[in-house]
């Protein structure tokens, strides 16, 4: 009987448990393809400004990080880390400004691991940059988004 009533607890806990995997899975999937379209904006943006308006690929980098990073809050706050039956704890305004510093870390990293690997390694720097944005986007862009600035309730 009371192996009976352990091995049920054990397998509630074990069921949430997965629950809760599979929850983290399915948010960070959505999150990656969010910063998968607003990288691929990110990224268009760059060669174009780069490629066709004439622009030093380390500033293009820049602008082009604002374009995308416009993309992948909007897509973040209404698809990536929305839930239905949880509210996000602050309201929009101070999601915008906790984004604001995590862009700016992330367009920073970018151009100076871009440049680097351009400079250092002799690589073109479209593919630098690819290496680059998968790096700094799970790395560092995810866990904040996600801990700080789309916290929930």
């Amino acid at each position: 009987m009371q192996i009976t009533v352990i091995s049920r607890s054990v397998k509630i806990l074990l069921l949430k448990a997965k629950r809760a995997v599979l929850n983290e899975l399915k948010t960070m999937s959505k999150a990656q393809l969010s910063a998968l379209i607003g990288g691929s904006v990110d990224y268009i943006s760059m060669i174009y400004i780069t490629d066709y308006l004439h622009v030093y690929f380390a500033y293009s980098i820049i602008i082009s990080g604002f374009i995308g990073a416009l993309v992948n809050f909007t897509l973040n706050r209404n698809w990536s880390f929305k839930e239905k039956r949880r509210n996000y704890s602050d309201p929009l305004i101070s999601q915008v400004l906790k984004f604001i510093p995590v862009v700016l870390n992330s367009v920073l990293l970018k151009s100076v691991i871009t440049y680097s690997i351009v400079r250092y390694l002799f690589i073109n720097y479209k593919i630098a940059r690819i290496l680059t944005d998968i790096i700094v986007s799970v790395a560092v862009n995810y866990p904040l988004q996600k801990v700080w600035v789309f916290k929930k309730i």
